[in-house]
């Protein structure tokens, strides 16, 4: 199992399991707070970049947009009973470039000017039981980092600019709290391109202004989708994900069913491309997809579950996808 996941280099939540080390949550014990006015808190500006994006997306250069990426969880170390990671870990810093920098929020650099801020983010046991109730005030330090560091961004490096809100998992569920308390209604609405808010619920009405994209160059709303090995349902599928919206990452229209022919390609281990490589079908609240024709492919015919790679699936039809959605918004502003 873990050899799988780590075929795309990414922490699938569901491969862990309930028996962790933990311990009564206390703020005196929470790891430093990041200072964003510093370059050591950011994973990624256009001014500091690595070796491992560069193979992936290229050498960055000045876009008319921006994309603000909030990675997922990749903190489940089960010996650890700290409730938020600390930001100044060296492999905690190796996990967020290498892995959710590198084969997912690469997919945004065609399109827009990237900024990835490291957050305290909450370790995996906050969303199971027993830990859940637990945890919760791990899960407030996490977004109160991605908050302060959206403001700094805003105030610091976006200069009026359109943005794009890029997440996954944990970063979706601070993802939508952005949304709500900078853009729904409000002026910044105006400025927002898109929001790619994968690999967790977002309910039809989850914003009171804002709304699924339906077509692949609309702009405005926010696109979501939780992938899932096709004719499979995950066990908590009636309390994660019945009634969640799924977008079509393949055409970005209202179709119900995503064909080969048209999948602009998964983006491996390897780094490289494989087009026409899946097929997808929607149902309530989850994406099904077929097993990829990718290289090593049989090693992923023993799991059901995709969330890991909601992002590497689709990683090329989300780069093109991105470039057509922020020309749109240009067009019309």
């Amino acid at each position: 199992m873990k050899k799988t996941i780590l075929f795309f280099l990414l922490i699938s939540a569901s491969s862990c399991k309930t028996n962790y080390n933990t311990v009564e949550f206390r703020l005196k014990n929470i790891p430093p707070a990041p200072d964003y006015s510093k370059n050591e808190s950011w994973a990624v500006l256009p001014s500091l970049w690595n070796k491992s994006l560069e193979q992936v997306a290229g050498t960055p250069e000045k876009k008319r947009a921006d994309v603000f990426y909030i990675y997922p969880t990749l903190f489940s170390n089960k010996k650890s009973s700290c409730w938020n990671a600390n930001i100044f870990d060296p492999q905690i810093r190796k996990d967020v470039i290498e892995k959710a920098v590198t084969y997912q929020a690469s997919a945004w650099v065609k399109a827009a000017n990237l900024y990835v801020p490291f957050y305290r983010q909450a370790h995996y046991r906050i969303f199971i039981e027993p830990y859940a109730t637990q945890g919760r005030e791990a899960g407030i330090v996490a977004y109160q980092d991605v908050k302060n560091a959206f403001i700094y961004f805003l105030n610091n490096y976006n200069n009026s600019r359109p943005i794009i809100i890029a997440s996954h998992s944990q970063g979706t569920l601070h993802a939508k709290r952005i949304i709500k308390e900078f853009f729904d209604g409000k002026p910044l609405q105006k400025r927002l391109i898109a929001a790619y808010l994968i690999g967790a619920r977002v309910i039809p009405n989850e914003f009171k202004n804002i709304y699924e994209l339906n077509r692949p160059d609309s702009f405005g709303g926010f696109i979501s989708w939780n992938t899932y090995k096709k004719n499979h349902l995950p066990p908590k599928y009636n309390d994660w994900y019945k009634g969640g919206v799924v977008s079509n990452p393949i055409s970005w229209d209202q179709s119900p069913q995503g064909s080969i022919d048209s999948h602009l390609g998964v983006l491996g281990r390897d780094k490289k491309i494989y087009p026409k490589s899946l097929y997808t079908k929607e149902i309530d609240g989850i994406l099904w997809s077929s097993l990829p024709k990718i290289k090593n492919r049989f090693l992923l015919s023993f799991i059901k579950d995709y969330h890991f790679a909601d992002i590497n699936l689709f990683w090329k039809d989300i780069e093109e996808n991105a470039v057509l959605r922020v020309q749109s918004w240009l067009k019309e502003n």
